[in-house]
């Protein structure tokens, strides 16, 4: 697990897709779930697993069915029950790979099983911007978690434990966890600020298209533990294109943005947000950043074919999963619902 797969994007695609492997073997309903939201959004990692997921849904089918018959009762975590009993409702086979298609300048995302997924504390309306860290709210110290690890080691100087995103929306998307046992709350210090820059620039050597997103406590993060969102994209978001103003460009984006090219003003502007208890979407490149000043959730509902929008919405890639809105959104629908979500 600790040699480097961030040697090129060759090597991060090999070990993503052999590190998932393993959790076949642990017959679990998590890390089906997992496996099974990852393999329908990357087709690499669906024709490597694809058999062997199937399998394993058959029987844990099977035994789920004779469970319930019997009035036995099931050891699974509720929300990873809750999320089965969906894909049971359609069968495995109607799950629907992730589409993509542009619409204007924004980047549509149609993401059938993100659907199934539970709220956990991103639909709650926040006190403010920042709540101490709870034992006993979900966590990435729990132990039925550290199956999920990807990758555990050093990067950046700091102790970093690297999980699979359980429900993906970006190419080789995993969540960084940053001294994990610390159990920091999902508020952004000075030091984790600069951290998430050097790392950005760090991985963007040997990783084109390397990015990380944070949405701050009350921008719709699930899970109140410091964490960031790594993925590697084929192509730019549209938040980074020149023809937006706050890039140098003359179009106007329709959501507030703040965009800089070194790290201390990106955290004048941050700190600013924290005094005024603003939340926010963050986007790190290698030598860039966007922020976006956030309403609060809870303060307007998002869009029926939304769970919410987060930084990657915020950036310009819309994800939905409803296919109807997908077909149908237009370049002017979308960019209402960014002007709606900024602060």
């Amino acid at each position: 697990m600790n040699s480097n797969p961030f040697l090129s994007i060759e090597q991060l695609r090999t070990s993503f897709i052999a590190g998932l492997r393993p959790l076949l073997a642990q017959h679990s309903l998590g890390a089906f779930i997992l496996m099974a939201a990852n393999a329908t959004f990357d087709p690499p990692v669906l024709a490597a697993l694809g058999p062997e997921l199937r399998v394993q849904y058959g029987a844990l089918l099977a035994r789920f069915r004779e469970a319930l018959a019997a009035g036995l009762p099931l050891s699974e975590v509720e929300e990873d029950l809750l999320v089965f009993l969906k894909i049971a409702a359609i069968g495995f086979e109607a799950l629907q790979p992730t589409e993509t298609r542009s619409e204007g300048p924004w980047a549509l995302q149609f993401n059938h099983l993100r659907s199934f997924r539970p709220k956990r504390i991103s639909q709650q309306p926040p006190h403010g911007i920042s709540a101490p860290f709870e034992e006993r709210a979900f966590h990435f110290n729990k132990p039925f978690m550290q199956k999920e690890v990807f990758w555990r080691g050093a990067l950046g100087g700091r102790g970093v434990d690297l999980y699979y995103n359980k429900y993906p929306f970006a190419e080789l998307h995993t969540l960084l966890v940053p001294e994990r046992e610390q159990c920091l709350p999902q508020y952004l210090q000075h030091q984790y600020h600069d951290y998430a820059w050097q790392v950005a620039q760090q991985l963007g050597a040997t990783l084109p298209g390397a990015g990380i997103g944070y949405n701050s406590y009350g921008a719709f993060a699930s899970v109140n533990h410091l964490h960031f969102q790594l993925y590697v994209g084929s192509a730019p978001l549209p938040v980074e294109e020149k023809r937006w103003q706050h890039n140098g460009g003359s179009d106007c984006y329709p959501a507030p943005c703040h965009a800089f090219s070194d790290q201390d003003s990106a955290w004048q502007t941050i700190a600013e947000l924290h005094r005024s208890a603003t939340p926010y979407s963050l986007l790190y490149r290698p030598g860039s950043a966007w922020l976006f000043p956030r309403r609060p959730q809870g303060q307007l509902a998002p869009p029926p074919w939304s769970s919410g929008f987060t930084w990657s919405e915020m950036a310009g890639a819309i994800v939905t999963f409803n296919r109807a809105a997908y077909e149908s959104l237009t370049t002017e629908a979308i960019a209402a619902c960014l002007a709606e979500a900024g602060a």
